[in-house]
């Protein structure tokens, strides 16, 4: 008997904690102001006048602040654990925010990038850490999706708002981005307060698991295709937003919906389907799969005209790799912790993506000087299938049953 759409989603959301909810909520008022980084590149040119390789440093710097601040926040949340860290990086965050806003020249928009990406990601190990306290072995996975979901909804959010309050006033957008940062906070304060924190639910540890995530083997390769993928993956915020500007003449709303776009899908799609594959293979097969389809989406940029089907095209492909990919990363490396090293574990994933953010501006605002958008996309396609068939080698070599135990 089929089941009906209702039943679906029901099923896809059921079964999760109510401390879980609380996280997705504050995440989603925390993401519905990301306005600024999607823009930063065009702020920078278009608005400040910098050059494409100095606007590709701030945003490297954002990348560099980025892995700073993820290494001392994992650090704090084995430490002090994830409930403080999280109030002070969304307080912190917020307040930079609005500081950044003022900043006009290139050296202290490049300080003030930095210091606030230092604060602003230190809050990732420790809310990956709370995501995992309260789940279970049978719900890990949907519990990140469930928090993906909050991200890309205010994604879709921000990325519409944004780009309507860009084509008017670029300095409202760090405004809107701090102040949702500290309403975020009080959020958190006021929906899951110390007394709400509850012992969590046992997980079931990976056998292969390590005491240490940086003598984990396992794990450090998988963080080294992670950084390769991640690296193509943040063009999509960063050099894509202008290759739509400047190659095919697209306004910031333009831009702003194609982004809103690709967040409604993962809200829309990426809870039931988590829901069915969840179980069924393991996680570095999904993963390998899901980075193929988004470098195949970087790909059809060179190959497709500037009409709305190409750009819907793009959009498909990335979403769907995003969706098969981002969510089965997450229960990969929660499988190979303990409560004990969480921090670390969540950390070390945390600055692979932050390395990705230096890399992915520094590289390809370098690319495009020298051969042109089209090197880009093409190199991107080629470290996607790298990077893919990592992950399957890992699965072959690692997870794979042999034939005398099938």
């Amino acid at each position: 008997m089929l089941t009906s759409p209702v039943q679906l989603y029901k099923q896809a959301y059921s079964g999760l904690s109510r401390n879980s909810w609380y996280l997705c909520l504050v995440m989603l008022v925390n993401r519905s102001g990301t306005m600024v980084i999607p823009f930063m590149t065009i702020y920078c040119t278009h608005q400040l006048h910098f050059t494409i390789v100095q606007a590709g440093y701030i945003m490297g710097l954002f990348g560099l602040g980025s892995i700073c601040g993820a290494f001392v926040g994992g650090k704090l949340t084995d430490k002090i654990g994830f409930y403080d860290l999280q109030i002070f990086a969304l307080f912190s965050g917020g307040v930079l925010f609005i500081i950044a806003g003022y900043q006009h020249t290139f050296l202290s928009l490049a300080i003030s990038a930095y210091v606030l990406s230092f604060c602003n990601e230190s809050f990732r190990p420790a809310n990956s850490s709370a995501i995992a306290y309260y789940s279970t072995n049978e719900n890990k996975t949907r519990s990140y999706s469930l928090n993906r979901l909050a991200v890309n909804l205010g994604w879709a959010v921000g990325g519409a708002l944004g780009g309507f309050l860009a084509s008017y006033s670029y300095h409202s957008l760090f405004w809107v981005d701090g102040c949702t940062n500290i309403l975020a906070a009080l959020m958190l304060l006021k929906l899951i307060p110390r007394s709400g924190i509850v012992k969590p639910a046992k997980i079931k540890i990976d056998e292969t698991v390590s005491s240490s995530a940086y003598n984990d083997k396992i794990y450090l390769l998988f963080i080294l295709f992670v950084v390769l993928f991640a690296t193509c993956f943040f063009q999509l915020f960063t050099m894509q937003p202008l290759f739509y500007k400047m190659v095919w003449g697209y306004n910031e709303q333009t831009i702003g919906f194609l982004m809103a776009l690709n967040g409604l899908l993962i809200v829309i799609i990426e809870m039931i389907l988590i829901h069915r594959l969840e179980g069924r293979r393991h996680a570095l097969k999904y993963i390998s799969s899901g980075v193929i389809l988004v470098g195949i989406g970087f790909v059809i940029l060179n190959v497709m005209p500037a009409v709305i089907w190409s750009r819907l095209l793009v959009v498909f492909f990335i979403t769907l790799g995003e969706m098969l990919a981002m969510p089965f990363m997450n229960s990969f490396w929660i499988t190979r912790t303990t409560p004990r090293n969480r921090g670390e574990y969540a950390a070390l994933y945390t600055m692979a993506w932050s390395t990705a953010q230096v890399l992915a501006p520094t590289l390809g605002s370098q690319l495009i000087l020298y051969g042109g958008f089209s090197l880009l996309w093409w190199l991107l396609g080629g470290v996607c299938l790298v990077a893919a068939t990592g992950f399957m080698l890992m699965y072959r070599i690692n997870y794979r049953p042999s034939i005398h135990s099938q």
